[in-house]
């Protein structure tokens, strides 16, 4: 008996001597029921919506002021025509609009009936489905209040408008979400380690007495995972089109360039990684909690960015797979050219550069 708690205690020693256990096994756990907890919502809020108001007439300017009112919507742009509508849709700035029909105030009271329109961007069809219902809500609040007052009843007939996804397809959102998962997870992980590996074996010797230059060693390690990730970002792509019928509204070699561009930088960050990790343990530590559940939770994937806190924003500015979730987004759902998604691409073109510098200087000072 006395040997058996000498052992628990031996073992007790050693979980609170290593803190790297210690970390895992309550520092894991307590930031994430913080952060999911608080950080991290499915909650949409102060979404940013658009305005067309034909009408300009007391019944329009009050569903207006009650809209912006509510928590839930941020008026950032009235629009002056409907031609207006798409290119705010395209650039991003809004996720819905309201548009409201000429003589909307006489209609009501001379039809006792009038339209709305509200239009959706759809890519995300969790978000676009709530707004939608909440946009619904609040005019119908309106349309209970006039009842009060009303010798008839009166109608207000919204008219619901999907863009991009007007079937609400979750696969819609899903397929970029997973590439960018399966990118990182194919190219950054298992890339971490490569060096680290290379020091456990033995090898690294053979490479510090070798006349090798570090970049080509570096482009080496690289070269077999890109291929492999080639084939994903196939594999994925065909299985998106013909069996969840994900069709790809952009252009194809606009689309497959930034996946590859995409493949690179994780390539460089998970070399970066290895390059400074002690241990494959350390590296997959490393990449686990730095890359992957990043990627889940900052990208956009599964929470919406703006409804964070502000400090998260700005962390899951140098996330790569936020950059890469929107340009898939924009390209393979909406549609959109090189110019709509320029900016995020040289923001992966410059996180790509700064971690191959990074990742030469560090296997530079190793080799040393």
């Amino acid at each position: 008996m006395r040997q058996f708690v000498f052992f628990i205690r031996k073992e007790f020693y050693h979980l609170l001597r290593d803190p790297r256990t210690m970390i895992i096994l309550f520092g894991m756990p307590l930031m994430q029921i913080l952060i999911f907890g608080f950080a991290l919502t499915n909650e949409v809020k102060n979404s940013r919506i658009a305005i067309l108001d034909n009408a300009k007439d007391p019944a329009t300017q009050s569903i207006i002021q009650q809209l912006e009112a509510s928590r839930y919507f941020d008026i950032v742009q009235v629009l002056s025509g409907n031609s207006e509508l798409e290119p705010a849709f395209q650039e991003g700035k809004i996720k819905l609009a309201v548009v409201f029909p000429a003589g909307f105030q006489k209609s009501l009271g001379h039809e006792n009936a009038a339209p709305i329109q509200i239009i959706a961007d759809a890519t995300d069809p969790n978000v676009a489905n709530t707004l939608t219902n909440y946009a619904s809500s609040i005019i119908y609040d309106y349309q209970a209040s006039i009842m009060d007052h009303a010798a008839v009843p009166m109608t207000i007939k919204t008219e619901m408008r999907m863009l991009y996804n007007p079937q609400l397809k979750g696969s819609y959102n899903f397929v970029p979400g997973v590439m960018a998962m399966v990118l990182m997870l194919v190219c950054a992980m298992m890339t971490s380690i490569s060096i680290v590996r290379e020091k456990e074996l033995g090898t690294m010797e053979i490479i510090l007495v070798s006349p090798i230059v570090p970049i080509r060693v570096i482009i080496a390690k690289m070269v077999p995972y890109f291929l492999l990730s080639a084939v994903n970002i196939a594999s994925i792509l065909l299985l998106s089109v013909f069996v969840l019928d994900v069709p790809i509204q952009g252009n194809l070699v606009l689309l497959v360039g930034e996946c590859l561009l995409f493949t690179i930088t994780v390539l460089a960050l998970g070399l970066l990684i290895s390059s400074i990790a002690d241990s494959q343990q350390v590296a997959m530590l490393i990449s686990l909690m730095g890359l992957f559940l990043p990627t889940i939770m900052l990208s956009g994937f599964m929470f919406p960015v703006e409804n964070m806190p502000i400090p998260l924003q700005v962390i899951s500015n140098i996330v790569p797979a936020k950059w890469f979730y929107y340009i898939v987004k924009n390209v393979m759902i909406k549609g959109l050219t090189f110019s709509y998604i320029w900016k995020e691409t040289l923001i992966l073109v410059g996180m790509t550069i700064f971690f191959m510098v990074v990742s030469i200087r560090k296997f530079k000072i190793r080799l040393e």
